[in-house]
């Protein structure tokens, strides 16, 4: 009896630190150019300001990770709409999503290899002018 009660408790443990375990869905470069371009997404870049002046995705939002918490209130508007993270690879932006879920943003997305894979599907971008 004490070895099914054991296993039980083990058992409901693992799934509720599963469901603890918020992963983030991901999109394409393409499935988030569209989804852009069809303005049913936002695009937040949260790279560095150097890596942003040298190449952006015209219109996306500038907010670098270290500030996303602090600069929420700017992204409120989205909290119900699909927000895609996007930082050069994916790790910074999968950072950024999750801070985004824990805030209550429901619609959360992560770039898969970020603007180096936009880029290489040969996606537009822009850069600032000095």
């Amino acid at each position: 009896m004490f070895n099914k009660l054991k296993i039980s408790l083990s058992v409901m443990a693992i799934v509720l630190l599963a469901g603890c375990n918020s992963q983030v869905a991901s999109v394409t470069p393409k499935e988030a150019a569209t989804m852009f371009s069809e303005q049913k997404a936002v695009i937040v870049d949260v790279r560095e300001d150097d890596e942003w002046k040298a190449q952006h995705i015209e219109g996306a939002i500038h907010i670098p990770l270290a500030q996303v918490e602090a600069r929420l209130g700017e992204l409120v508007q989205y909290k119900d709409s699909p927000v895609i993270l996007q930082c050069r690879s994916g790790k910074r932006s999968a950072k950024a999503a999750e801070v985004l879920k824990s805030a209550g943003f429901t619609l959360t997305y992560n770039l898969t290899g970020g603007i180096n894979a936009w880029t290489n599907d040969g996606l537009p971008t822009s850069q600032e002018k000095f």
